[in-house]
């Protein structure tokens, strides 16, 4: 078990004490803190130490808890790295700061000892406890926060320029306002306020033994803001790789463009859009390292073997950003790099019950991208075929992610290996699947059922490409409102069956009072009332059926399932997946 060291201190206790030494880590965000947080700090410690005015006596025994710091201690350097409470300690580190500056040469009893505490709280001291002016108690490291040495010297010096307009800059200038206020307002109780923010102000300063263990503290500590990912982790690597080479400024400035570009493209229900290119990345290395196994490490745990030797190859990082702009190409369904056949895949491939299929084609593209970043169109357009028919089915005969996972990675450590993708021991017997498939409830609830129906739309030929921003919902051309009025169906499972499902539209919105077939076809149509044109569906499927029925029956759910089916069968002897 961890080891923590956790012990309620004051802002003097824990600032005046000898180890402290903090560091904010290379891998942590820029300092974010700005007016309005720096007001909230203000007027709460203010209401805290001179309450109601300073007509109601304070009591020294009183405590304002400001929150946590959470830290480990780096045994490189000694120093106490900042995980958590980067923000407030910077602030208060400004504040403590602006006070010192502004008691100058008072020379008052108070005002010497309330100075002398704050010097104790910003500089290293000796043996004999002077304050040794060239070592602050605190460091910044910060990767991309180029405004840092601002931060540092601000602390040495109280001074500021009108020039500078650094977070750091404009935050200390506000507290030298405020005190300004104070002193002009409330002479006789200057010393005391930074007094009793130092010595009744409490922070929870939780030491843990590891880095790991204090990210994992932080992760559940920071229900607001954002917790630090795996991906500023790594940034931090790369930051000590790249200073190293003599490259720090033009790494920070590529690091920004791919971080935005990231923001744009990738969207995961967990972790950042950078921890996802890392993913993705992740599969293409853990393939050249010809593992197959069907457990997956941490991504971190991944990276930081060997001492993050991964991060520290010189390719590593170029290779990110190709990856990025391969996937950003998909995203924007690019036709000067995918052909209309590709871009059609892709589309279904969007829908596909699982996001495994992006660690494939990553791999893919990774392994046999040309000097230019380009894929051979045949061989990706069959790549990709193969790839739909396999997942598919999987997702049907043996559902959920876990299964797929073994026959998937074997099959990347063959991409890597210029080894044909074949699943040879993973065929489908046609019989069995005709069954299982008949056999199936394809509900809405299932990833695999919009799955099916959009690879069924883009089996027609005349199927034009369909926008990735559009958003398609599951329609039920036999109304489920029809059957409720009606009760025509013999088999009341044929309503949730494939053959009764196509994309839709959801801007087209059907309404519930519509239910007879007849009525659907306006919809699936372009019209215009008195409210203007109301555009049509682009799913080709739909707009042939209502060009070629005046009713949609349940034998034409019963005959649109056996031709879906018929169809998939087919496609997947085509892609030599059965035996």
């Amino acid at each position: 078990m961890s080891k923590l060291n956790v012990d309620q201190k004051t802002i003097k206790d824990l600032l005046q004490d000898k180890r402290a030494d903090f560091l904010i880590p290379d891998y942590q965000r820029p300092y974010a803190w700005g007016e309005n947080e720096c007001q909230t700090l203000w007027d709460d410690i203010f209401t805290f130490a001179i309450p109601d005015d300073g007509r109601t006596e304070f009591d020294s025994n009183s405590e304002y808890f400001l929150g946590p710091i959470v830290t480990f201690k780096n045994a490189d350097n000694g120093k106490m790295e900042v995980i958590d409470g980067q923000q407030r300690l910077t602030t208060l580190m400004l504040l403590l700061r602006a006070f010192y500056a502004r008691f100058g040469h008072m020379q008052d009893k108070a005002s010497i000892s309330t100075k002398q505490n704050i010097e104790k709280c910003l500089w290293k001291t000796d043996e004999f406890g002077e304050p040794d002016m060239k070592e602050l108690k605190i460091d910044s490291e910060v990767a991309t926060d180029e405004a840092k040495e601002e931060f540092l010297e601000i602390l040495r010096t109280g001074n500021v320029s009108k020039a500078q307009k650094s977070r750091y800059a404009e935050n200390f200038r506000f507290f030298q306002k405020c005190i300004d206020t104070f002193l002009e307002h409330y002479p006789t109780y200057f010393a005391y306020l930074p007094t009793r923010i130092m010595n009744n102000c409490i922070l929870l300063p939780i030491e843990a033994e590891s880095q790991d263990t204090a990210l994992r503290i932080f992760s559940t500590l920071n229900d607001r803001g954002k917790p630090l990912s795996d991906a500023d982790i790594f940034k931090a690597q790369f930051y000590k790789f790249y200073s190293g080479l003599g490259e720090k400024a033009a790494f920070i400035n590529r690091w920004k463009d791919l971080e935005e570009l990231c923001e744009k493209i990738f969207h995961p229900i967990t972790g950042t859009p950078m921890d996802e290119l890392f993913t993705r990345y992740m599969y293409f290395v853990r393939a050249k390292m010809g593992i197959k196994a069907s457990t997956t490490e941490a991504l971190r745990k991944f990276y930081e073997r060997n001492g993050y030797e991964i991060l520290k190859n010189e390719h590593t990082f170029d290779d990110l950003i190709l990856l990025a702009h391969f996937w950003e190409d998909v995203s924007n369904q690019d036709r000067d790099r995918f052909s209309p056949r590709v871009l059609r895949e892709l589309f279904v491939l969007n829908y596909a019950p699982n996001g495994m299929w992006t660690y494939f084609v990553s791999t893919y593209f990774m392994q046999y991208k040309d000097p230019n970043g380009m894929l051979d169109d045949d061989e990706f357009y069959d790549f990709l075929n193969k790839t739909i028919g396999f997942i598919w089915t999987y997702a049907v005969t043996r559902p959920g992610v876990n299964a797929l996972r073994t026959p998937v990675y074997a099959e990347m450590v063959n991409i890597v290996n210029n080894q044909p993708v074949t699943f040879s021991g993973y065929k489908f017997d046609p019989e069995q699947l005709e069954s299982i498939f008949s056999n199936f409830s394809f509900n809405n609830a299932r990833p695999i059922t919009k799955a099916m129906i959009t690879w069924w739309a883009f089996q027609d030929d005349s199927q034009e490409l369909l926008s990735l921003e559009t958003t398609f919902e599951i329609e039920h051309i036999y109304a489920r409102n029809r059957q409720d009025k009606e009760h025509s169906l013999r088999d009341a499972r044929n309503m949730e069956s494939l053959g009764n499902k196509a994309l839709l539209e959801k801007r087209i919105n059907i309404r519930a009072a519509d239910y007879r077939f007849v009525d659907k076809i306006k919809y699936y149509r372009s019209f215009t009332n008195n409210r203007g044109t109301k555009e049509g569906t682009k799913v080709r499927e739909l707009l042939s059926l209502a060009d070629t029925n005046t009713d949609f029956t349940e034998d034409d759910i019963i005959d649109r399932s056996k031709r879906i089916m018929s169809a998939f069968i087919a496609f997947l002897r085509d892609n030599d997946l059965t035996c």
